[in-house]
């Protein structure tokens, strides 16, 4: 492997200021301004001092705005006017919670989810069990296209829940198999897209704003019953990524948000992060007749309308950021770019979204979800600019065993996971949890 190497060798003079200033902050906010060539001007602004991060994280997040913004006069000169990237996940790393879940849930208890022509015809990885199941859970007196009543229809909405939520039928049958490419795609998750299916990309914005509603309303650590299954029922913004995101913006930095939700959701959500609907990056279905569809559109080399082949997860968000932010097409965009064609800071909280943090020049934070493969290596910290958060509204307890990351710490494309390694060769070691 070379990713890490060219992490490191191929590196700006900026990025590698900005190691350093990742390894040894200051303590303190007005430390790092005196420590910094750009933030001694005075001209990059600042984090607020009054929203709790751990540790030193929010004096070395400063001190890296400090070191990459365009606000640092070496900042621009070092750029040349080319805007630094920042990438951030969405669910549970912007927000508490998963809009998508939140949106399913609305949709389900509103009657919006519509019969399909057959439920086999929604995802190529459903199993004639899940296809059976849920023929008879939801019946066939509903014509394709209709809403389906899962507001009363309890079996229908549990069983849909069920293939969903636990990847099985009511009755303990696979619901998905076949071959994928597991650092692409996950067939759940295109599956959930698929329920979008026949309703226009402006429709399912207004459902999951509906959704958005109801759910910054619900009391944090709240509950609903959907069927007769319990799904979260409360969805909050980190008040420390918002600020986050803000002062990158005003620093120069370009933010985007990349997820594994469908972006039709992601878009009612992200202007609450001040974040404009031109810089997401979601799933995408393929859209005829202004409807959505149960294709998705590829990325890289696999084309649209391959059954969802490959999604916005793991390898697939690198290619995504590479197409869309870069302009880089064909296989080349699954390939780690040299450093000018690498976002600066990526953020998230759980596998899909270790690719991309670990491609960031300058900075990655980890909302700390106790997800294997991303602990892994933000515990390992290999370049030294890995920081660890947890999550800010009911994080997570210690994870008492360590990371199995010298034998479980990788997952391969097919499926099996084995040992994380360097890039030199040499295994990660198993990581105990540290920060929670």
């Amino acid at each position: 492997m070379v990713r890490r190497q060219a992490l490191t060798t191929g590196m700006t003079g900026l990025a590698v200021a900005c190691a350093v200033a990742f390894t040894a902050a200051p303590a303190t906010a007005t430390a790092t301004a005196k420590s910094t060539p750009g933030a001694s001007r005075g001209d990059c602004p600042r984090l607020s001092t009054s929203l709790k991060w751990y540790g030193e994280n929010r004096e070395k997040l400063q001190r890296m705005i400090d070191e990459v913004g365009l606000c640092s006069g070496e900042g621009r000169e070092e750029r040349d006017g080319q805007r630094p990237v920042a990438a951030f996940d969405w669910d549970n790393t912007v927000v508490k919670n998963d809009v998508s879940d939140a949106t399913l849930a609305w949709m389900l208890k509103h009657d919006k989810v519509l019969q399909p022509r057959s439920w086999k015809s929604t995802n190529k990885w459903l199993t004639d069990d899940a296809h059976r199941a849920l023929t008879r859970a939801c019946g066939t007196s509903v014509p394709a296209g209709r809403p389906l009543p899962t507001s009363t229809d309890t079996d229908c909405t549990d069983e849909i829940l069920d293939v969903y939520l636990e990847e099985e039928t009511s009755g303990g049958k696979a619901a998905f198999a076949g071959e994928w490419n597991h650092r692409r795609t996950v067939p759940g998750y295109v599956w959930l897209t698929q329920l979008f299916a026949g309703h226009s990309p402006a429709a399912l914005t207004a459902f999951a704003r509906e959704a958005r509603t109801e759910a910054l309303a619900a009391p944090v650590g709240s509950e609903q019953k959907v069927g007769t299954h319990t799904m979260a029922g409360y969805v909050r913004y980190y008040d420390q990524q918002r600020d986050l995101i803000r002062t990158l913006q005003k620093a120069g930095f370009d933010v985007w948000i990349v997820s594994a939700s469908a972006e039709p959701i992601v878009r009612a959500w992200t202007p609450g992060a001040g974040i404009d609907g031109n810089r997401v990056i979601g799933v995408r279905n393929v859209v005829e007749d202004g409807r959505l569809t149960n294709g998705v559109e590829g990325c890289g080399d696999v084309k649209d309308d391959t059954g969802g082949e490959v999604l916005t997860y793991m390898d697939g968000k690198r290619c995504w950021l590479n197409k869309v932010v870069y302009g880089i097409d064909g296989a080349e965009a699954f390939r780690l770019q040299d450093p000018a064609h690498r976002i600066a800071f990526g953020a998230g909280d759980a596998e899909t979204d270790v690719t991309f943090v670990d491609d960031a020049t300058a900075g990655h934070l980890a909302i700390n979800r106790n997800k294997t493969e991303l602990m892994c290596r933000a515990y390992d910290n290999a370049d030294r600019r890995w920081l660890v958060n947890p999550m800010f509204i009911e994080p997570n307890p210690r994870q008492k065993t360590p990371y199995p990351c010298a034998t479980e710490g990788y997952m391969n494309t097919d499926g099996v996971a084995g040992p994380m390694r360097r890039a030199d060769g040499t295994v990660v070691p198993d990581q105990k949890d540290r920060v929670f």
